[in-house]
């Protein structure tokens, strides 16, 4: 059989490089950190109180059960899930403005990773700045519309000058130095 044969039907697909990124661009599990997996839970568990509108301390059971929980960063977790819905109004005023449709026109996912990237600017303020939005658009890229990432990335990116202004200002002056 020479190479411009047609390869036979029972062959496998061919083999995903090793560089941490599925065919999709996203990270493959074995290369994510403790808290990246504790963002991933707290959007599957998001995604029910917004869809679902189920309880959330039934919610936070379910998703301590899942597979993989274990792998994650707990605390990390119960702060973004309790944290996201407590603040849930709140977090929506500050991402109200920078939307360029009505909230009820946003993907579940996507708002859900919004209220994630906005609860970690006002809150996390060990996590920089640019791995929140970087986490956040990796988020929207694994769960997301086709493009709901693009989305999240202007959306956060718009908001981070409210709510890390100084941290902002300070990399830009980094970046000239």
């Amino acid at each position: 059989m020479n190479e411009l044969s047609p390869k036979p039907a029972g062959n496998r697909p061919p083999r995903q490089p090793r560089t941490g990124l599925t065919s999709t661009g996203a990270r493959k599990a074995g290369s994510k950190s403790e808290r990246s997996r504790a963002r991933e839970f707290a959007l599957q568990a998001l995604y029910q109180t917004l869809v679902g509108k189920n309880a959330v301390d039934d919610i936070d059971a379910f998703t301590r059960d899942l597979a993989g929980f274990s792998k994650s960063d707990s605390v990390h977790f119960d702060a973004l899930l309790h944290g996201c819905t407590e603040e849930a109004a709140e977090l929506d005023v500050l991402l109200l403005p920078l939307l360029d449709r009505k909230l009820a026109e946003i993907s579940p996912v996507e708002h859900a990773v919004m209220w994630i990237g906005a609860y970690e600017f006002k809150h996390c303020l060990d996590v920089p700045w640019r791995v929140v939005l970087n986490e956040c658009v990796e988020l929207a890229k694994e769960f997301g519309g086709t493009d709901g990432h693009k989305y999240v990335n202007a959306v956060l990116n718009g908001l981070a000058p409210t709510l890390r202004a100084a941290e902002m200002a300070a990399d830009r002056g980094k970046s000239r130095s």
